[in-house]
């Protein structure tokens, strides 16, 4: 199976291709420079693969949650290169991205992903391994305050396990941090994205048929709010 994945949404612009398993890569983290990086990138793995776009069997897209521009930015895109050559588009989440990064890096039994949403609050998730080995989320993602996170004492997962806090978030918010350090054994160095994470999430979604049209993309804003209005007339 042959596929492309893209991910924008954080300062991160990554892009990654898997042909029959082999895995090339480009990833970069240059804040305001997606839409001058992205076509490029893509380019240059496709040539370097010796394959078109027509030769993919789908497009795997980093759904956010996390920058409402980035994320415009690579949904759009994908949108079009899908519609372009009639393939399905399989959207992965961007923190379950960090997650498999961290998951692969180390022995954990949890991790916990942190990105920064703006206005003192992070986009949330809570991720696990599954028997088979497939890293599932463990809660739906949310927004969330600087505050304490529930469920994270230490009879959750009891005196043995090992949680890991992963993303940005933590550390651009260390008020987030303090509040909850007590619950993980330590911080991972995995902050951002990167799109050959998306990779084992998006070949069991599409086993399973769960590719979409490219019509019916709609990235995880969780906030529909990116600004907020100024009091007076």
């Amino acid at each position: 199976m042959n596929f492309l994945a893209i991910d924008t949404s954080s300062v991160a612009c990554s892009v990654a291709l898997s042909l029959a398993d082999e895995i090339a890569e480009r990833h970069t983290e240059l804040a305001r420079e997606h839409t001058q990086l992205l076509v490029p990138m893509i380019e240059e793995l496709l040539s370097e693969g010796d394959v078109s776009l027509s030769d993919l069997d789908a497009f795997v897209l980093g759904n956010g949650p996390g920058s409402f521009i980035g994320m415009r930015i690579s949904a759009s895109l994908v949108q079009g290169m899908a519609f372009g050559v009639s393939r399905p588009v399989v959207p992965v989440s961007s923190l379950l991205a960090v997650a498999e990064a961290a998951f692969a890096d180390g022995d954990c039994d949890e991790v916990v992903v942190a990105q920064d949403a703006h206005m003192n609050e992070v986009y949330l998730g809570r991720f696990g391994r599954a028997d088979s080995g497939e890293i599932t989320a463990l809660a739906p993602e949310t927004l969330h305050s600087l505050s304490v996170i529930d469920g994270l004492g230490a009879d959750g997962l009891g005196a043995s396990a090992r949680r890991l806090a992963a993303g940005a978030g933590w550390e651009r918010y260390p008020a987030l941090w303090t509040a909850n350090a007590d619950a993980f054994a330590e911080l991972s160095s995995h902050k951002a994205p990167r799109a050959r994470h998306l990779f084992p999430c998006a070949k069991t979604s599409f086993d399973a048929g769960l590719g979409i049209d490219p019509a019916d993309i709609e990235p995880s804003y969780l906030r529909q709010k990116v600004a907020t209005p100024t009091s007076g007339p």
